[in-house]
């Protein structure tokens, strides 16, 4: 039985940062994976669906070149050629994180990592087996779509978002049960190839954990490009045709009938910790996930849990932030909880959302007396000659001294344009601060220190 510092069960953005950091402080450290390194985001995720909207972006700028003056005509579309794109750039990726295991002398175990005490894992590769022996493990075995109650995904009529990566054709007519990111993301990628999309949603605005003014802003942009929303709406059943699929819906007192090629389930995400031992360990789950604390420790203080199997919210960034803490806690190396306050959450669409801290509701709820700061992408030069003005900078301050509460954007790059608010944030800074920090011009960014000056009345371009 060979014997490892550190052992991690999972190579997604979580688990492979985790080893990698765990190597670097010293420790003979081994992952386990039986998939390709780079997790769900790397291989179907994050990663490749930023590559396909791109490629939808690109082909909103050639549709709409004449408003730059050039006319395009003609143009044809190789959908064959658009997935094989994002699965080329996935697989570079995957092949990147291969490297840096085998340079950081990092074993990886190829198979599928079970408890089967709090210091012992019985590795699993069709019939063969191992057992190894680590003094510290940290469980990162990802996460999976939510399933839809009593319904079974065939991969062909009813879908989840990783057959909505690689679809052979695009669909005449779409259907996408949930609107938060997934849900959103696809239903923009499949409007500009084309599909009718019709975007459901149980909630009474798209992107349901945004600033609300971000929700009617993408909603708003989604219905000027021809995309079907339906808010408020409970998906009752589901049925599957030969032929096409049937969702009947019921948008508030009314019940609907929607039948498409395709119907596409986004609900969410669910983490995967059946099947990998935890009873055997003692390891403690609350509410389908793995209970830790501020280290990522679980119940048992050898055990640290990262990513999605710890629960919500289900990012990427969250559980590299998280592989580092573990690796270190684990290590004995002086580290810093995350401030959960502070994580960026952003949707990758056209217009882009992004947002940070607490918004405008929930800051009113916990009692704050607010000022509250905006600035239009209309009105600012860099967005208006690049083409892109839809979309604003929402700035929440405490109006007593001046610490910033929250950011929300919607407009071209506001997944990049929010790093400056976490980095705000994190530093404690205040609303002068940000207002009277120079912006180079003409940029998007501009639009953040307006915004900031808005909040208290000191706005030049509004």
């Amino acid at each position: 039985m060979t014997n490892y510092d550190i052992v991690v069960l999972g190579g997604g953005p979580g688990g492979y940062v985790s080893a990698i950091r765990s190597a670097q402080l010293g420790n003979k450290t081994a992952i386990i994976d039986h998939d390709r390194l780079g997790g769900i985001c790397l291989n179907w995720g994050c990663i490749p669906t930023k590559a396909l909207l791109k490629n939808a972006e690109i082909l909103h700028y050639v549709k709409n070149s004449s408003q730059f003056g050039i006319n395009i005509s003609k143009f044809n579309i190789d959908f064959t050629q658009t997935v094989k794109r994002s699965r080329e750039v996935s697989h570079r990726l995957s092949k990147g994180i291969e490297f840096l295991i085998k340079k950081n002398k990092i074993k990886h175990i190829d198979g599928t990592g079970v408890l089967k005490s709090k210091s012992e894992i019985s590795v699993l590769k069709g019939d063969k087996k191992q057992k190894i022996k680590a003094k510290k493990i940290i469980i990162a075995t990802g996460g999976r779509p939510k399933e839809f109650p009593g319904i079974k995904y065939d991969g062909k009529r009813l879908i989840t978002s990783k057959e909505a990566m690689t679809l052979k054709t695009i669909p005449k007519k779409l259907i996408i049960i949930g609107a938060g990111a997934i849900g959103v993301e696809f239903a923009y990628f499949y409007n500009e190839y084309g599909s009718e999309v019709h975007l459901i949603e149980m909630m009474s605005n798209i992107l349901p954990i945004e600033d609300e003014d971000l929700s009617k802003e993408l909603e708003t942009n989604f219905e000027k490009a021809g995309i079907n929303i339906y808010k408020n709406s409970k998906v009752s059943k589901i049925q599957k045709l030969q032929k096409s699929v049937k969702v009947h819906i019921n948008e508030r007192a009314a019940s609907k009938i929607i039948e498409a090629d395709i119907v596409l389930v986004a609900t969410g995400v669910t983490g995967n910790i059946e099947g990998i031992g935890l009873e055997d360990a003692g390891v403690e789950t609350v509410n389908g996930s793995i209970k830790i604390n501020e280290y990522n420790q679980t119940s048992i203080d050898n055990i640290y849990a990262i990513g999605d199997v710890s629960g919500p919210p289900w990012l990427a960034h969250v559980a590299s932030s998280q592989g580092h803490i573990a690796a270190e806690h684990a290590s004995g190396h002086p580290t810093h909880p995350i401030d959960y306050s502070n994580i960026p959450s952003c949707t990758y669409c056209q217009p882009q959302v992004a947002s940070l801290g607490l918004n405008e509701f929930d800051a009113k709820e916990l009692g704050y007396d607010i000022k509250v700061g905006r600035f239009d992408f209309k009105a600012s030069g860099k967005a208006l000659a690049i083409g892109n003005p839809s979309g604003f900078v929402k700035i929440i301050f405490d109006e007593k001294y001046g610490e910033l509460l929250g950011c929300h954007i919607i407009g071209s790059e506001a997944t990049e344009l929010i790093a400056e608010l976490g980095m705000a944030k994190a530093l404690e800074a205040t609303w002068q601060e940000i207002a009277t920090t120079m912006h180079a011009h003409p940029t998007l960014s501009e639009a953040v220190m307006e915004a900031a000056q808005d909040a208290f009345g000191q706005a030049i371009h509004k």
